[in-house]
């Protein structure tokens, strides 16, 4: 153990960074490739509303200004759109920059963190950072148990988070279900509602965490911009809670975490409900485009409500990704996440669903020879 491993905080000794999509820039370079399509990281396959790139073309003349530190207007915007007040709100560098400072701000060193199998890696990562004491979940369906969640916590349990949507599978918690497990949930341990896809979304029976926040003072809501409205390149999420636990979260949250074109781009993508409907509409057409593809393959797959679908193609999940690489297409092995034998496929545009299903096609027939 070299000098450097001995002053690495207990959390961190153990911890591996986090592992994003492939860039398309590094395969192109890797391979030679050009025209790669990169349907990996449930990003919006429209690109940002043009609202947008106006808003965050005036922001560059004041970018030698600091942005505001409190996001003032944005939050305001976002106050009114959730019928919450400001105070409620703490905004973050993406919902992950929430997600830490909920962490940071709660969770003591042993104490326990309830996640599910097949959760979001953020969770596993932040908690185990500071040293808390994770307890995993067996999935139920490839989704949330909430009820056995529920179960596992101890009076040293401090944190539970649930994904609705959960990524990486696509699958949700109805309303009832989530309604139950927090009333079941001791008012001394918060529930981090994580609804990153939550645009997404049409079903009925599905939950707005926001409206449930004054039955539950223990609940903390986090959302992002990253996904429905197309700003994952800027990084700006936030958080709906009690005044109380946003005071809290303001303690530790970094100076000017948002930075002031990410403000700008947020309160554009806010206003523009034409963009985020489109956006929606066709990330439904995109779903049924690519669960017609893989049944035509003979695939099974994880039903999802979210803007990606997890496909079970088998042992050789590693080679069919790694063949899918080069030919161009960038989806997402989700063996870390509990899921060997399947790949994450993110909704792209039309013609990107059509190239990604004759590739996969492709890649399956090599690995079968």
């Amino acid at each position: 153990m070299s000098q450097i491993d001995g002053l690495i905080a207990h959390g961190v000794r153990n911890l591996k960074p986090y592992q994003p999509g492939k860039p398309v820039e590094s395969l192109e370079r890797e391979l030679g490739l050009a025209d790669v399509i990169k349907l990996a990281s449930n990003e919006n396959p429209r690109g940002v509303s043009p609202n947008v790139v106006n808003a965050v073309n005036e922001a560059l003349s004041c970018a030698a200004r600091y942005p505001d530190g409190s996001g003032t207007s944005l939050k305001c915007k976002l106050a009114e759109r959730l019928g919450v007040s400001t105070e409620e709100l703490t905004l973050g560098n993406g919902s992950n920059d929430v997600l830490d400072l909920v962490v940071r701000a709660f969770v003591n060193p042993g104490e326990e963190v309830v996640v599910s199998e097949h959760a979001f890696a953020v969770y596993v990562l932040a908690s185990m950072s500071v040293n808390a004491q994770l307890h995993v979940v067996p999935a139920s369906g490839f989704g949330h148990d909430l009820a056995a969640m529920s179960d596992a916590v101890t009076s040293k349990t401090k944190l539970v988070f649930v994904a609705n949507p959960n990524n990486p599978t696509g699958t949700y918690s109805t309303r009832d279900t989530v309604e139950k497990f927090l009333a079941a949930l001791p008012p001394a341990v918060l529930a981090v509602l994580d609804e990153a896809y939550f645009e997404y979304v049409t079903n009925g029976d599905y939950p707005d965490g926001v409206t449930l926040l004054s039955r539950y003072p223990n609940l903390i809501v986090v959302r992002t911009f990253s996904k429905a409205y197309g700003l994952a390149g800027l990084r700006v999420g936030y958080g709906v809670t009690s005044k109380q636990i946003a005071e809290v979260l303001n303690r530790v949250r970094h100076p000017f975490n948002v930075n002031a074109l990410a403000l700008a781009a947020a309160e554009a993508a806010l206003g523009d409900e034409t963009f985020l409907a489109e956006s929606i509409q066709q990330n439904l057409e995109g779903l049924k485009q690519l669960a017609s593809g893989l049944e035509k393959i003979g695939l099974d797959w994880i039903p999802s409500v979210a803007n990606f679908i997890c496909a079970r193609v088998g042992r050789n999940a590693g080679q069919i990704y790694q063949a899918m690489l080069e030919r161009g297409v960038i989806v997402r092995p989700v063996a870390n996440y509990g899921l060997p034998e399947h790949l994450r496929i993110s909704i792209g545009l039309e013609s990107e669903n059509v190239r990604a299903l004759k590739v996969l096609s492709e890649a399956l027939t090599l690995s079968e020879a």
